[in-house]
C-alpha cells in the first residue's frame, strides 16, 4: 500500500503530541546551563541506555542499514555489534576518567589534559561532523520518507519543518527533553522494526533456511573477503573499532548522556545497557534489508529500500507506527546532535569570549544556537541526495576525520609524558594525511577501503605524535597536574562496579554467539 489512511495519521499525530507535551513539561523551570546541557546530572541507567540507543538509531540508520545490506549484505551490521564492543570498553576504561573529572564537554576534558588549542580543536571537528554529518543526515532521511509518502511535499520544505519542530522542544527542554523522549522513542523504534521484520520474514514461512535458499550465501555473511565492498574483514578489526570509538567514547552527543549520569554506577550500566540493545539492529534492521533483495529487486539506489519496504508490505494502521517509529528515531538524534553542539557552541566558545554571563544568558545563548544549528543543517541537508548513498557518506567521512582525533585522545589519556604541542602538532599531521589520503581514495589512485584507511590513519596519527614527542624533548613536557587525567585513567578498572563487570560479561558472550553464528 502506499495512501496513509486515517489510523497511520492518528498515529503519527500522537506521537508529535505526546513529544510535545513532554517537551513542554521537562522544560518548567529548568533555566541553569548545567540543567540545559546535562539535565542536573541526575538521569538513570535505564533512561541513558535507551537514549544512546534511540538517538543512535536514527532515521539515517533506519534507510542506510537495510540499503546497504540490500546492495552489500549483511557486512554492514558489523558496525552495530561492534558498537557495542567500543561501550564495554568505554564502561571499563573511559567513563571512570569522565565522571571523575567532572566535565560538560569532551573538548573540556583535551583543555584539562592538553590546553584551550586541543579543546578548540575538537570543539570544531565536533561541530563539523555532528551537523554536516549526523544532523543533515538525519534530516535527509526524514524528507525522503516523508516525500516518499505524502506526495506533493518537498525535500527542502520538509527538511525545514523537521529541524523546526525538533529544535524548539531541545531548546526549551533540554537534555532532559531529549532524554525522556528518547524513551518513548526507542520503544517505538523498537516496535514498529520488529513489526517490519516479522512481516517480511512472514513472505519465507518464517523459516531461516527458506532465507538462506533465496539469499545468495554471502549477502548473509558478517566476515567478508578482503576486496569486499562494504566491510572487509582487515577494516573490520582495524577501521571499524576506531570509527566505533570515537563515536561512542568522544562525540559529544553521546557522551553527553553520560556525562548527565547521577553517579558511574549509572553511567556503566546505561552503558551495557545500550550495548545490549545494540545488538538488536542485526535482527531488525539489517537482515530484513537482505531478505528483501529477492522480494523487490532491481532497486537503483540503496536509499530507496526501506520505504518500498513499508510501502509493499505494511498493511493499513501499521504503516503509521513504522512511520511513527522512523520519525522517533529522527527526532531523537536531530535533538542529541542539537542540543550538544548548542552546548560546544556556548561552553567552549561564547562563554569564554564573554565570561560575565549569568547562568540565565548563558541558558539563552544555548537556545539561540540550537535555532542557528537547526538552520543550517535544514540548509545542507537535501544535498546529500546527489552523493552515492547515505550509509557510505556517513562512514567515509567518519573514518577520514575521526581516526587521528581517537589516537590523539588514547595517547593522552594513557601516555602522562605527552605534551600539548606534540598532541596538537600529531594531530593536525594526522588531519593533513587523511586530507591527502581522500583525494587519492575518491579519484581512484589509491583503491583502499576507508575502513582499512581508518586503520592506517590511526596508526600514522600515533607515529607522528612521537616524532613530534622526541622532537621537541622536555621543553613540551606536562605539568604534574596537566597530566593528572592521564594518570587517573589508568585506575578505571578497580573503579567499574562489579554488576557492570557482569554485564559486560554477559553482553560478550552473545555478541560472540551471534558473530560465530552469521560470520
Amino acid at each position: 500500500m502506499e495512501d496513509l489512511q486515517f489510523w497511520d495519521f492518528a498515529v503519527i499525530v500522537a506521537y508529535f503530541v505526546i513529544v510535545t507535551f513532554i517537551g513542554y513539561k521537562t522544560a518548567r523551570g529548568k533555566t541553569t546551563p548545567e540543567e540545559l546541557f546535562l539535565a542536573g546530572r541526575s538521569l538513570g541507567p535505564l533512561a541513558i541506555g535507551f537514549s544512546l540507543f534511540a538517538s543512535n538509531i536514527s532515521s539515517d540508520t533506519l534507510i542506510g542499514l537495510p540499503g546497504a545490506a540490500y546492495q552489500h549484505g549483511i557486512s554492514a551490521a558489523n558496525y552495530e555489534w561492534m558498537a557495542g564492543v567500543v561501550l564495554m570498553f568505554t564502561a571499563i576504561f573511559v567513563l571512570p576518567v569522565l565522571m571523575r573529572a567532572r566535565v560538560t564537554t569532551m573538548p573540556e576534558l583535551m583543555e584539562r589534559r592538553f590546553d584551550s588549542r586541543l579543546r578548540k580543536y575538537l570543539s570544531v571537528i565536533t561541530l563539523f561532523l555532528s551537523i554536516i554529518l549526523d544532523t543533515a543526515g538525519t534530516l535527509y532521511a526524514g524528507g525522503l520518507i516523508v516525500t516518499t509518502f505524502i506526495p506533493g511535499t518537498n525535500l527542502w520544505e520538509v527538511c525545514a519543518l523537521l529541524a523546526l519542530f525538533t529544535s524548539i522542544y531541545t531548546a526549551f527542554g533540554g537534555l532532559r527533553a531529549v532524554v525522556y523522549t528518547d524513551v518513548m522513542q526507542a520503544c517505538v523504534l523498537i516496535g514498529g522494526s520488529a513489526a517490519m521484520t516479522w512481516i517480511i520474514f512472514g513472505h519465507f514461512d518464517y523459516s531461516w533456511s527458506t532465507v538462506k535458499e533465496a539469499v545468495s550465501p554471502e549477502k548473509l555473511s558478517l566476515i567478508r573477503p578482503l576486496d569486499d565492498p562494504s566491510v572487509p574483514w582487515l577494516g573490520l578489526i582495524t577501521g571499524v573499532p576506531i570509527v566505533g570509538f570515537y563515536y561512542w567514547s568522544m562525540n559529544q552527543y553521546v557522551v553527553q548522556r553520560l556525562l548527565g549520569a547521577r553517579d558511574i554506577q549509572a553511567a556503566g550500566r546505561a552503558s551495557i545497557f545500550a550495548a545490549a540493545l545494540k545488538l538488536l539492529p542485526i535482527f531488525i534492521m539489517t537482515i530484513p534489508g537482505a531478505m528483501v533483495i529477492p522480494l523487490l529487486p532491481g532497486l537503483e539506489h540503496p536509499d530507496q529500500v526501506y520505504p518500498k519496504m513499508v510501502q509493499e508490505f505494511t498493511p493499513t494502521g501499521l504503516t503509521g507506527l513504522i512511520l511513527a517509529g522512523l520519525i522517533a528515531a529522527l527526532m531523537s538524534t536531530l535533538s542529541s546532535t542539537l542540543n550538544s553542539s548548542a552546548t560546544l557552541l556556548t561552553l567552549d566558545f561564547i562563554k569564554p569570549a564573554r565570561p560575565n554571563l549569568s547562568d540565565a544568558q548563558l541558558a539563552r545563548w544555548g537556545r539561540i544556537c540550537t535555532f542557528i544549528l537547526a538552520a543550517i543543517a535544514a540548509l545542507w541537508g537535501p544535498m546529500i541526495q546527489y552523493f552515492s548513498g547515505l550509509w557510505a557518506y556517513l562512514q567515509q567521512v567518519f573514518a577520514f576525520v575521526a581516526s587521528p582525533l581517537v589516537a590523539t585522545f588514547l595517547m593522552g589519556l594513557w601516555i602522562k609524558s605527552l605534551g600539548s604541542s606534540a598532541a596538537l602538532r600529531g594531530l593536525a599531521s594526522g588531519h593533513a594525511l587523511s586530507a591527502v589520503l581522500f583525494v587519492l581514495v575518491e579519484t581512484g589512485v589509491l583503491p583502499i577501503h576507508f575502513t582499512i584507511i581508518g586503520g592506517i590513519l590511526f596508526a600514522a596519527t600515533a607515529l607522528f605524535t612521537w616524532f613530534w614527542m622526541t622532537r621537541l624533548g622536555a621543553s613540551d613536557r606536562p605539568s604534574r597536574d596537566d597530566a593528572h587525567i592521564a594518570v587517573i585513567a589508568k585506575e578505571g578498572l578497580e573503579r567499574v562496579p562489579r554488576d557492570v563487570m557482569i554485564g559486560i560479561a554477559i553482553v560478550s558472550v552473545l555478541t560472540a554467539i551471534i558473530v560465530y553464528l552469521l560470520r
